[in-house]
């Protein structure tokens, strides 16, 4: 019975994991997007039921993935492309959420353990996605001349933004969620606890604005180059304005929430 109970969870965050992958912030034109959190789902099963349900629910997810992503398979030159595209772009990218309960029980805070969890699983995807970029995608879609160098900072264009959202969002989820129960509910309300729920949502809200802000600007949409010099191109006056407008108000939200206490 219990096992039932973890089975129809897993299958529900890894059914919500995949609905939020379809929100696309920024989609880039040779691959890669920064998503709605899409990866939190799974980590937050690697935390709450361990790293073999993580590795279970995660291979799950990338499978859905691939199906999803079967065009890319047509670049492919050769059948051995074809498995390394599989294994490194979806099967393995994607299986690395189940890193995402590492650090359970390691700190005091359990948003910091989720957010940790997230870095980790953040940092070996892109890890997966810059071999596959470097190998498979040289001379396609990377220019095989520095193809490494390429790859790191292509990739990066989009998965610097993904973790970092991933990061705020976990931290804020697990921050007013306890994952540590049976079934997960709301932590305890005290006083201003209203008031600092507002504040992390305006936090997150601050996340996501200036990350579609900046990072859309980072590559060029016609040849896929990642292009640090179009910072020049961003909005900055929207990214200050949009930072004030949420920042301040959750900062002040925040200390008011903390004297209530």
């Amino acid at each position: 019975m219990k096992n039932s109970k973890k089975l129809i969870e897993c299958a529900m965050l890894t059914a919500l994991a995949t609905v939020l992958s379809f929100f696309k912030l920024i989609d880039l034109p040779y691959g890669g997007s920064v998503t709605a959190a899409s990866m939190l789902p799974m980590i937050i099963i690697a935390y709450r039921h361990g790293f073999l349900w993580g590795l279970g629910s995660g291979v799950c997810y990338a499978v859905i993935q691939q199906l999803s992503g079967l065009s890319t398979l047509s670049y492919a030159t050769s059948p051995a492309a074809v498995i390394a595209i599989i294994l490194l772009d979806y099967i393995i990218a994607f299986t690395v959420t189940a890193v995402g309960g590492i650090f359970k029980n390691k700190l005091q805070n359990s948003g910091s353990e989720l957010a940790l969890g997230a870095v980790a699983a953040g940092i070996l995807r892109y890890a997966c996605h810059v071999i596959s970029g470097a190998t498979v995608w040289a001379g396609l879609s990377i220019p095989s001349k520095a193809a490494l160098v390429y790859s790191f900072g292509y990739n990066a264009t989009y998965m610097l933004p993904e973790t970092i959202v991933l990061v705020v969002v976990g931290y804020y989820i697990a921050s007013i969620i306890d994952f540590e129960k049976s079934t997960p509910t709301r932590k305890k309300s005290q006083k201003g606890g209203a008031l600092t729920l507002i504040a992390g949502i305006l936090i997150s809200l601050a996340t996501l604005v200036d990350t579609v802000l900046v990072f859309s600007k980072l590559q060029n949409a016609d040849t896929g180059d990642f292009v640090i010099t179009n910072l020049t191109a961003v909005n900055w006056k929207a990214v200050i304005i949009a930072t004030i407008l949420l920042v301040i108000p959750a900062a002040l939200l925040w200390i008011i929430s903390k004297k209530l206490k």
